[in-house]
């Protein structure tokens, strides 16, 4: 599989003039993905096979050495950013949370992030990575093949609802459906813990309008923009434009993210994919940076 080629110059310009033309100090990237070397090998092999959970062509376009990708973020001018990485087994998620404390510690524009998996462990390591300052977790419900209804899990959910630090949920069915996928788990959920904070990613891709109809219910579920509105998502995936009013509407609970370096086009199109909605500046002022600086507290 052959990558994009983004000359640095050509690749930097056009997402520093998007927020400097938007008068904002910089972007707020809720989903953006740094595990250890090894897993994302494996991640990025996935990707290049086009396996079932993806199913067309996805060329990594940001295929660089770690702390290439981190710069090139910081050259963008995206101020805070995320390491969302997630485990597909069992006796995992302790690990990654370990490398993620590290990653965090030597990276301070890196929000602390860290995930789980349903399995007995689980609350204890998920206490410890509150306690060593966690301020976001990961849940991939479509790789991991768990369903966030498992009783493992409850006093998970318990958890981070008492300390208010949101996870970031990949529950949509897109880009293919997996056995747990869909709004209705999250429901579930969500009813037994109304304050539990959920950042839906992908816009809940393409179950949009479900996942937008728990926004407008909990006070705490917000939407992150992951790939939503692109062309390369929208050819299979389009979101409802008699739906956009409610983008509207939620202005002040959907997130900039944009799955780099896993992504198959140049960065500025998770931004220009936003410009397209036609939803005003103030619209994406707080999208792209102050809806996020507002939850997780920055300057």
């Amino acid at each position: 599989m052959t990558d994009i080629d983004t000359d640095t110059a050509a690749d930097i310009t056009p997402v520093r003039r998007f927020w400097e033309d938007l008068g904002l100090p910089g972007l707020i990237d809720v989903h953006t993905h740094f595990m250890p070397a090894n897993v994302m090998d494996k991640v990025w092999a996935y990707f290049d096979a086009a396996g079932p959970k993806i199913g067309r062509s996805w060329p990594i376009t940001y295929r660089l050495a770690e702390d290439a990708r981190v710069d090139r973020l910081r050259e963008y001018g995206v101020l805070r950013f995320s390491s969302m990485l997630y485990p597909h087994k069992a006796d995992m998620a302790a690990w990654l949370n370990s490398w993620a404390a590290d990653f965090a510690a030597h990276t301070p524009d890196c929000l602390h992030t860290a995930t789980f998996y349903p399995e007995p462990s689980a609350a204890d390591y998920v206490t410890k990575a509150l306690d060593s300052g966690t301020r976001v977790f990961k849940s991939h419900i479509q790789v991991g093949e768990y369903s966030p209804t498992d009783p493992l899990l409850d006093p998970v959910w318990g958890l981070l609802a008492d300390a208010s630090v949101p996870t970031v949920i990949h529950a949509g069915s897109g880009p293919a459906p997996g056995t747990f996928t869909g709004p209705g788990p999250v429901a579930e959920v969500l009813a037994r813990h109304p304050r539990l904070p959920l950042i839906v990613a992908h816009m809940g891709m393409p179950e949009y309008e479900q996942f937008l109809d728990l926004a407008d219910r909990y006070d705490n579920v917000y939407l992150d923009t992951t790939m939503a509105f692109t062309h390369f998502v929208e050819e299979q995936m389009p979101f409802a434009p008699e739906a956009r009013p409610r983008l509207r509407d939620l202005q002040h609970k959907i997130l900039h993210g944009s799955d780099y370096p896993n992504i198959p086009y140049p960065y500025i199109e998770s931004l220009d994919a936003l410009a397209r909605l036609e939803l005003g500046e103030d619209w994406l002022r707080a999208v792209c940076h102050d809806n996020a600086a507002r939850l997780f507290g920055l300057g």
